[in-house]
């Protein structure tokens, strides 16, 4: 009878375990990116729970899915360059694009990109730039190129993404060469001159950089545009600068990893954020760059009206995608360890 009730149980269990996780989705995404009612709304209307981790780099959630086992996460957000390193490696799951109602919403100039020439693997969610910000109230001299932030004055002043593809990239342009650079002698180059920047960095941050500008602990920040816009909400001496040099142009995507288990509600949640309204929330909660031409219905001046926000078409044409680079990544890692 006990043997009967154990092999009953766990019969239950096997079956009752398997309703729930069909009614589940299991997202990995950056930091700050997708407010937290937009996960409720979802999760109430379509009564799925979402199971939601973040990264704050693109070799971070390299990493994270890579020690993963397979079918640990089903929904990410790669960048532009990552989502061709995760197709190289067999890593993503072609897109079943007849599953998105919504997919016409996408802005065309941000389909077709070179690392996913027919969005095969993935869509575009945000598009954000890396630039420079510092408070005028305690920085006297105006800042227009990379490297202006060399001054000794500006020692212990700046926060820095955490990011060696952005980091390295803006040292390659503040020197005039390509921000994908691999030519070694050119990348040792690079590997002095942030020798030098680092002497003003008083924090690497990528989750939140902008508090360390909006609290005044510095007055310098080479961060995400979205971060600069909250920050100038917040106190409007910060100044936005788009470097002379160039800056980094960064299309983060929508990617279902291969071996999802959880594939249908993953095109329900995508399918869920290209509506206007939903991105239109997202957006006024992290003000990256708009690539889904239904949510300008909903936007408002904050946005529309911030420059580091709304970005003209003049601009964004001086924006530089990362690149895949291959096996000189192994290059770039030797210089971000020598940096930190």
């Amino acid at each position: 009878m006990k043997k009967m009730a154990t092999v009953l149980l766990i019969f239950i269990c096997l079956t009752g375990c398997s309703s729930n996780d069909e009614n589940e989705l299991n997202v990995l995404n950056w930091s700050s990116y997708i407010p937290d009612s937009v996960i409720r709304d979802f999760e109430e209307e379509y009564e799925i729970d979402v199971n939601y981790s973040t990264y704050s780099s693109n070799e971070e959630l390299l990493a994270k899915v890579s020690s993963a086992k397979e079918g640990t996460y089903d929904l990410i957000f790669p960048s532009d360059y990552m989502v061709e390193v995760m197709i190289e490696r067999g890593m993503l799951e072609p897109l079943d694009k007849t599953k998105l109602t919504n997919i016409g919403n996408i802005k065309e100039e941000y389909l077709n990109q070179s690392y996913d020439r027919l969005n095969f693997y993935s869509l575009p969610f945000f598009a954000a730039t890396a630039l420079i910000a510092y408070n005028t109230e305690m920085i006297d001299e105006e800042i227009t190129s990379y490297n202006d932030l060399l001054n000794p004055a500006y020692k212990g002043e700046i926060v820095l993404l955490d990011d060696q593809r952005i980091v390295i990239g803006l040292s390659l342009l503040a020197l005039g060469y390509d921000m994908n650079e691999t030519d070694v002698n050119k990348l040792n180059e690079a590997r002095d001159w942030l020798t030098k920047l680092t002497e003003n960095v008083k924090i690497f941050d990528s989750d939140s950089p902008k508090s360390f500008l909006i609290t005044k602990e510095v007055g310098i920040g080479v961060i995400w545009n979205a971060e600069i816009a909250l920050a100038m909400q917040e106190n409007p001496n910060i100044k936005v600068v788009y470097p002379e040099e160039g800056f980094a142009l960064s299309i983060d995507n929508y990617a279902i990893l291969k071996g999802a288990r959880h594939t249908d509600n993953a095109y329900l949640f995508i399918d869920y954020l290209l509506r206007g309204d939903v991105m239109a929330k997202i957006i006024s909660d992290y003000p990256y760059y708009n690539v889904n031409k239904e949510t300008e219905f909903y936007l408002d001046s904050t946005y529309l009206n911030n420059i580091a926000t709304n970005i003209t078409p003049e601009l964004l044409d001086r924006g530089i995608l990362v690149r895949n680079i291959g096996s000189s990544i192994k290059d770039y890692d030797k210089i971000w360890a020598y940096i930190k």
